[in-house]
């Protein structure tokens, strides 16, 4: 496989012109030269030019770029990679099994001996181990260290019946595809391992496949830098074009270390230039390749006052306004008292785009409108979300945390997302930490006190407001002999104990309340399955009274529904 990561191929159309075209500038620069050299003539095209070379050297110009990036170029690598693996979970309470014959099991087998694990079948003949596939989705623009969640399944004949409990060892994950039946391997994308969350703790286990699938959140760590780019189309594939586009984009976007300034674009070929993505747009990068495919590739043009004051009449029309803003945003600076002005319209639809564009050139201004955006418009709340997110101002975090007092739980929780992402998110989130891994957040709010559990990135509990106390009647019995039951002295108190074969019974005193239940399942060696495991099931069974969310964060693409005007 090549250094290059694997990414969706070029339309057929297009890769075809690209090198028929080439062939022809081939065959022309040769016919050029041999002609000049039998000829004697001083330049390509002396005196006594035949008509087939004007037409070779009309075929040589340089095409006219359009008006802007998009025009000319199409995106490349932005599509996710979806890459797999055969892994082994341990460290189950003989929930696991022994391996039937299978590809897998093979496949497995070659993997430990190839890291010198000894004994391997005898290992997959344990009943405290299990087989697994692995599953993660590189998203487009990942770097290598960038972490990602792991998706789990038994395969058949893999004999588990539970995976609660495990951990996933080492497991290498890679693209595969099938060529001509046979099953291709490519590199090692991405290594995986960590704890297991099964489906049966969030979802219940009704299904009794929920409990041999699972989830190890932020398991994977990926192994290769994703490239992204732009393609040229065939009609503007062109030195001297590709050469101008990186230029346009390199006025725009650019590193700068305080000696050097290097831009995000370079050229690499006549037909694709390679892209690197901006720290601004981190967690954006749809948005940021939308914005550089409407860079003006005339800076003339770009930012004469006729295409401001242009963009400017489109930024009022709710049609057009979306792609205005995008525009205005691609001029940068310039574009800043255009924008601002749209913050002024009466319509909350112009005012958000303004506002969205005016964030990602980190205005101040910006803040407030998002943040009434959030608040009033769900179909508002990702991108805005996304676009305080890294905007580099002290309100952003005040602005963020007015939310928490929202009715709207994805309201609340979706600005905790945004701020815990932040580097000054320490300004308003102090998380508590259980055990190893678990973080727990209590954050003041005036809405209805709501328990968030999370199953994307990071294992935490958020609890908003002060909720009830558990109201525990008889008893909690959760996975692996936990049992949670009121203690009978003391109504305030709940008594947690766990009782295994083979290890010393463990047991506490916590308060009957949310932390106390948290922080008494952690204390006698519970994990953050067991957590999530026992909070499903106190709801379930009407002992937790306030709400239980599972991930309520904010869905990306919403439609936005336009009040119809009055006649």
């Amino acid at each position: 496989m090549s250094g290059r990561m694997p990414e969706p191929k070029r339309n057929d159309a297009t890769a075809n012109a690209a090198i028929h075209r080439r062939g022809l500038l081939l065959r022309a620069s040769t016919s050029l030269i041999l002609g000049g050299a039998l000829t004697g003539c001083t330049s390509f095209l002396g005196r006594g030019s035949s008509s087939e070379e004007n037409s070779v050297a009309k075929l040589l110009e340089a095409p006219e770029p359009p008006e802007l990036i998009r025009e000319a170029a199409a995106p490349r690598g932005l599509n996710p990679i979806e890459i797999s693996g055969v892994g082994l979970i341990n460290s189950l309470a003989g929930t696991g099994g022994p391996a039937d014959p299978s590809p897998y099991r093979d496949q497995l087998i070659e993997e430990m001996r190839r890291n010198d694990v000894k004994s391997p079948n005898e290992i997959l003949e344990l009943e405290s181990n299990s087989i697994v596939r692995v599953y993660a989705t590189v998203p487009a623009g990942a770097k290598r260290g960038d972490t990602i969640d792991l998706r789990i399944d038994s395969p058949a004949g893999s004999n588990a019946t539970d995976l609660h409990g495990g951990w996933l060892l080492d497991t290498r994950m890679r693209l595969q595809q099938v060529i001509q039946g046979r099953v291709r391997k490519g590199d090692v994308l991405a290594m995986g391992t960590g704890p297991i969350l099964t489906r049966a703790a969030f979802q219940g286990s009704a299904d009794k496949r929920m409990k041999t699938q699972a989830l190890v959140l932020s398991g994977g760590t990926v192994q290769k830098t994703r490239n992204m780019g732009l393609v040229l189309r065939p009609e503007f594939q062109h030195v001297k074009v590709s050469s101008e586009i990186a230029a346009a984009i390199n006025r725009r976007f650019f590193f700068f270390d305080g000696t050097t300034r290097r831009g995000v674009a370079k050229a690499v070929e006549d037909d694709y230039i390679e892209l690197e993505l901006h720290p601004r747009y981190e967690g954006s990068l749809g948005r940021y390749v939308a914005v550089v495919r409407a860079i003006a590739i005339d800076e003339r043009q770009g930012n004469s006052q006729p295409r401001l004051k242009k963009l400017a009449s489109l930024l009022s029309d709710p049609a057009t306004a979306a792609d205005a803003a995008l525009q205005l945003e691609a001029l940068g600076e310039s574009a800043i008292p255009t924008l601002t002005a749209g913050l002024k319209s009466d319509n909350p639809e112009l005012r958000f785009y303004a506002a969205e564009a005016l964030a990602y050139l980190d205005r101040q201004d910006a803040i407030g409108p998002l943040v009434d955006a959030i608040a009033n418009e769900s179909a508002f709340r990702y991108p805005a979300l996304a676009a305080l997110k890294g905007l580099e101002h002290p309100e952003v975090v005040d602005g963020l945390a007015r939310l928490f007092n929202q009715p709207s739980i994805e309201s609340r929780y979706g600005s905790f997302a945004a701020l815990r992402s932040r580097p000054d998110a320490g300004l308003a989130l102090t998380p508590e930490k259980f055990g190893t891994a678990l973080r727990y957040y209590e954050i003041d709010s005036l809405a209805p006190p709501a328990v968030v559990i999370s199953t994307r990135e990071e294992a935490e509990i958020v609890v908003f407001g002060t909720p009830s106390p558990v109201r525990i009647q008889g008893a909690i019995l959760g996975p692996n002999a936990l049992i949670v039951k009121p203690e009978s002295n003391d109504p305030g108190k709940l008594r947690i104990s766990r009782f295994q074969v083979g290890q010393d019974d463990r047991r506490t005193l916590a308060p009957a309340t949310i932390r106390g239940l948290v922080n008494g399942i952690v204390s006698i060696g519970g994990d953050y399955a067991d957590v999530v495991e026992v909070l499903r099931e106190a709801k379930s069974k009407g002992y937790l009274e306030d709400q239980l969310a599972i991930d309520p964060l904010p869905k990306a693409l919403r439609t936005y529904y336009r009040e119809e005007e009055s006649s």
